[in-house]
C-alpha cells in the first residue's frame, strides 16, 4: 500500500453525549476503559496507516498529553490545534502541505474495524476525488442518505429534512478517502475558513462524477448518543467489532423475500404491493444484532415477464429498506435474479428469458455474495418458504430453514422448520 496519511477530526464537543463526560473532548470518552480515539488509532496502525494527523480543538490538551508523538501506540502522530472552530474540513486547507495525494479522513467519534486495503483499492480503481465508506443503519429516517448509480458513483445527497417516499438505506459512515485534488477543486469556491465537508465540498462536487460510495457491512458506529455508546460497548464485549472486518470470514443469513419478509399475495409489481409480514422487521433486527449479515436472495421473474422494470424493482426494494428502517432494521445487501427460462408470456422481455446461473435453485447469487463479502457459506443459513430456497441453500453449502412447512407438511430436506422468520431469529440467533 502506498504511504497514506490518516487525518482524524478529534475536536468535537459531543453535546448530545455530554451526560457521559463533560470535562473531556468526545473522542476521549472511554469505552471499556479505553478512549474511542485509541480504538481508531489501533485500527489504523493494524492496517499500516500509522502516519496520523490529529485535528484538535475543544480541550485538545487532554488528547496531546495522552497520545504524545504516538510512539507508544505504534504510530507517528502530529497535531493541528484549532484556535477557533473551522468546521468539519477547514483544517484540511490549513494542513494541505502535510497531506499525501490521497489521504484518509475520519470522524473522531466512531468505533470501527474495517479492511482499509479494500476501501483504498476501490478509491484508486475509480480514480475518485473522494470515496466515502457507506453502510445501512438502524435509523435512516433521521440520517442523510447517499444515492448512487450502478458504478457506485454518488448522484444525489438526500438531507434528512428532505421529503422521501422510497429510498435505499445508505449513509455516510464517517470514513473517507479524499484527495488534494478535491481540496483544490473546492477551494476555488470557498471564501470562509470554516468549511463543512458535506455541504461545502462533497455535495457541490457530485457534478464532477468522481465522488463515490464504498458500501461495506463492516462495523462502523458513531458515539453520538448515549444509546449508541451503550450499543458499541455491548458489541465490543461480544467481539462483534473485529469479527465484521472483511479480512475475516463472515457468516450470513440469506433471506428469501416474497413469503419470508413480505406477505405473499401474487407477484409484487409496484412498491404499494409490498407489505412486511408482522414480525419480519424484528427478525431482521435480531440478525443485525447477531454475528450474521442479513442478505436478501430473491428470484424476480416479473422483470423477464415484462411486468416490472429493473428500475421499478429497485423502487420496491427501496420501499422494503425504508419499511425495515422505520423499525430499526436493515439489510446488508440485496441480490435479485430478473431471469426466467420459460417463454410465452405477453409482453415478456427476451433478453431476460435465459437459463441463468443465478435463479434459485441454482446458487449463483450466494456465490456472488460470498465473493464480495468473504462469506463462509458452510457457516451460513438460507431462510425461505419455498422448495427452491431450500435447494439453493443446499447447493451453496448453507444450512437451511424452511419458513412454514410446504404442502402436506413437506420440508424439502431443510435442516430446520419454523413458523416464521421471527421464530427462527429469536430461537436460533439470540
Amino acid at each position: 500500500m502506498d504511504r497514506i496519511k490518516a487525518v482524524i477530526m478529534a475536536g468535537g464537543k459531543g453535546t448530545r453525549i455530554a451526560e457521559l463526560a463533560r470535562d473531556i473532548p468526545k473522542p476521549m470518552i472511554r469505552i471499556k476503559g479505553k478512549p474511542v480515539l485509541e480504538y481508531e488509532i489501533d485500527c489504523l496502525v493494524k492496517a499500516g496507516l500509522g502516519d496520523i494527523l490529529l485535528v484538535t480543538g475543544h480541550l485538545g490538551d487532554s488528547i496531546t498529553s495522552y497520545f504524545g508523538d504516538g510512539n507508544a501506540f505504534g504510530a507517528s502522530i502530529s497535531y493541528f490545534q484549532e484556535d477557533t472552530p473551522l468546521g468539519t474540513a477547514g483544517a484540511l486547507f490549513k494542513c494541505v502541505g502535510t497531506l499525501t495525494d490521497s489521504f484518509i479522513l475520519l470522524n473522531g467519534d466512531i468505533i470501527f474495524d474495517i479492511d482499509f486495503s479494500r476501501l483504498i483499492a476501490a478509491h484508486y480503481e475509480k480514480n475518485a476525488l473522494a470515496t466515502l465508506a457507506s453502510h445501512p443503519n438502524s435509523h435512516p429516517h433521521d440520517s442523510a442518505l447517499l444515492v448512487t448509480d450502478a458504478e457506485s458513483r454518488i448522484t444525489r445527497w438526500m438531507n434528512k429534512e428532505e421529503g422521501r417516499l422510497y429510498y435505499k438505506n445508505r449513509v455516510n459512515a464517517g470514513i473517507h478517502v479524499l484527495t488534494k485534488e478535491l481540496l483544490a477543486a473546492a477551494g476555488k469556491k470557498i471564501d470562509s475558513e470554516k468549511v463543512d465537508l458535506d455541504r461545502d465540498i462533497l455535495k457541490p462536487l457530485i457534478a464532477t462524477n468522481r465522488i463515490f460510495a464504498y458500501d461495506t457491512p463492516e462495523y462502523i458506529k458513531d458515539m453520538g448518543t448515549p444509546e449508541r455508546y451503550c450499543q458499541a460497548e455491548r458489541d465490543i464485549d461480544r467481539g462483534l467489532v473485529p469479527a465484521r472486518n472483511l479480512k475475516r470470514k463472515q457468516r450470513a443469513v440469506f433471506l428469501d423475500r416474497d413469503g419470508t419478509i413480505n406477505a405473499l399475495s401474487g407477484f409484487v409489481k409496484e412498491p404499494e404491493d409490498f407489505h412486511l409480514i408482522p414480525g419480519a422487521a424484528r427478525a431482521v433486527k435480531e440478525i443485525n444484532n447477531s454475528p450474521y449479515l442479513a442478505i436478501v436472495i430473491t428470484n424476480q421473474p416479473v422483470v423477464a415477464r415484462g411486468e416490472c422494470t429493473i428500475e421499478g424493482l429497485e423502487l420496491i426494494h427501496e420501499k422494503m429498506e425504508g419499511d425495515l428502517g422505520r423499525e430499526g432494521a436493515f439489510l446488508d445487501a440485496v441480490y435479485f435474479c430478473p431471469h426466467h427460462p420459460d417463454r410465452g408470456f405477453p409482453g415478456e422481455r427476451p433478453e431476460y428469458k435465459i437459463d441463468c446461473a443465478c435463479r434459485k435453485p441454482k446458487p449463483g447469487m450466494f456465490l456472488d455474495a460470498a465473493k464480495k463479502f468473504n462469506i463462509d457459506l458452510s457457516a451460513s443459513w438460507m431462510a425461505g418458504d419455498d422448495k427452491r430456497d431450500i435447494l439453493a441453500g443446499k447447493a451453496a453449502g448453507c444450512k437451511t430453514v424452511l419458513i412454514r412447512p410446504g404442502p402436506a407438511g413437506e420440508t424439502f430436506g431443510a435442516d430446520l422448520v419454523c413458523e416464521s422468520l421471527e421464530q427462527f431469529a429469536l430461537r436460533y440467533l439470540s
